[in-house]
């Protein structure tokens, strides 16, 4: 009788819940923080917008040149042959040519100079011929030409940038063009994070058999740094009950949201699930991923808290997946699913079917054009230097047995550096 495989080839752990209901569980239990502050309009690059930004006025505030050239009558352009025009003045930006224009008269005009009374078009500098005062335009110019209207990009009191956006260099100016000094945002996050393990060491100190030292926590600032919240770095806590408690207590007092790197398995013989278990609740152990399959998520007390994987790249694909959508939403941010693609794959994957795969991978310009993408080389969850070579996630599904060259293949890039 032959042997039945399936069960040594499957990655399944029926624990485990897929990445779409952990991502669902995660923001349903999130609710974002109310506390609104006012800060200058600098201080407020990379905040979460608390309310919609109106404009006061119409934007522009009055009817305007696009380019440099002539202001005329639209009605007044030739159709069929050449027409001359006598210049009347000049109308500059913030100082408008004062007067009326009048048949078979313009005026020269700059770029975003008010419109003079009386016309309605401009003909760009280029394409005209001047002798003296006066100016020919040939026929093709169109009625309505190179003129930007008052309120053409904001009416008054339109929104100009609704809440639930976090501020870039656009969206501070043109706040600063509206006249806002200053911009209500959302209080920052505040996350306290440790590492657990006797074996971890801080970096600069030379390391025993067995021991390593603590990245994580490296990592962790780096990517919550990213995300501009408040951060409380706790250190590395030693595998001692009192301590984990006391670390624990200690975060959950003044953080929004606690993070544990390593020791937070629900098959590890620590003191970490036993501390939660008195102190807080948790909503899933396992998520069927990989790496990172060991993540939960919970509470401690009245905080958030997430119990990454103890392997460097687990931690970093957990954080970004999961951690950094929680803490988006907890900012006020408006969650966006991320973009991903499908492009074909320039190296063979290797996977076993049972738990979704993030490969690390590489985006990139094939010969002919066309985006494809390759392997970072090995995927192993303690290998950090695929990721710092990876700019994309290849998202291989849970059914899925790898992938051949040439093959389509889902990636999600990376809208960060590694």
């Amino acid at each position: 009788m032959e042997q039945d495989t399936t069960a040594v080839s499957c990655d399944f752990d029926p624990m485990s819940i897929s990445a779409d209901q952990a991502t669902q569980k995660i923001l349903e239990a999130i609710s974002p923080i109310s506390v609104v502050e006012t800060v200058s309009i600098r201080a407020a690059l990379g905040r979460v917008l608390a309310e919609d930004l109106c404009s006061a006025v119409n934007v522009p505030n009055h009817t305007n040149s696009a380019m440099d050239g002539y202001a005329i009558r639209g009605d007044e352009l030739p159709t069929i042959e050449e027409k001359t025009f006598r210049v009347m003045g000049t109308s500059f930006a913030g100082k408008p040519f004062d007067g009326v224009v009048g048949d078979e008269e313009c005026v020269r005009i700059m770029t975003g100079a008010v419109m003079p009374r009386g016309t309605d078009s401009v003909v760009i500098q280029e394409r005209v011929k001047r002798e003296a005062d006066r100016i020919t335009v040939n026929p093709g110019e169109r009625k309505g030409d190179n003129v930007r209207y008052a309120g053409e990009d904001l009416k008054q009191g339109d929104v100009a940038i609704p809440s639930g956006i976090r501020l870039g260099a656009s969206h501070l100016g043109l706040a600063a063009s509206l006249g806002f000094a200053e911009l209500p945002v959302i209080r920052r996050p505040r996350v306290a994070f440790f590492s657990n393990g006797d074996e971890l060491k801080p970096i600069g100190t030379s390391l025993e058999v067995g021991e390593l030292y603590d990245s994580n926590r490296y990592t962790l600032y780096s990517m919550l740094t990213d995300l501009g919240v408040e951060m409380i770095d706790l250190g590395v806590v030693k595998d001692d009950e009192k301590a984990i408690t006391q670390a624990f207590i200690n975060a959950a007092s003044c953080a929004d949201m606690v993070i544990t790197s390593a020791g937070a398995s629900v098959g590890d013989a620590d003191y970490v699930k036993q501390t939660l278990d008195k102190l807080g609740e948790i909503n899933f152990w396992k998520v069927a991923i990989k790496p990172g399959r060991p993540l939960s998520f919970g509470r401690v007390r009245n905080s958030l808290f997430f119990g990454l994987p103890g392997n460097p790249v687990s931690v970093m694909v957990t954080f970004q997946l999961f951690v950094k959508p929680a803490l988006k939403q907890l900012a006020g941010e408006k969650y966006s699913v991320p973009l991903r693609l499908n492009v074909k794959t320039l190296s063979r994957l290797k996977k076993r079917p049972g738990r979704a795969e993030y490969q690390r991978g590489i985006l990139l310009l094939g010969e002919n054009g066309e985006t494809v993408v390759r392997s970072t080389g090995e995927q192993g969850s303690g290998i950090l230097s695929s990721m710092s070579l990876a700019n994309c996630y290849i998202i291989l599904p849970t059914e899925s047995g790898g992938a051949e060259i040439g093959e389509w293949v889902q990636v999600q890039p990376f809208d960060h550096v590694c």
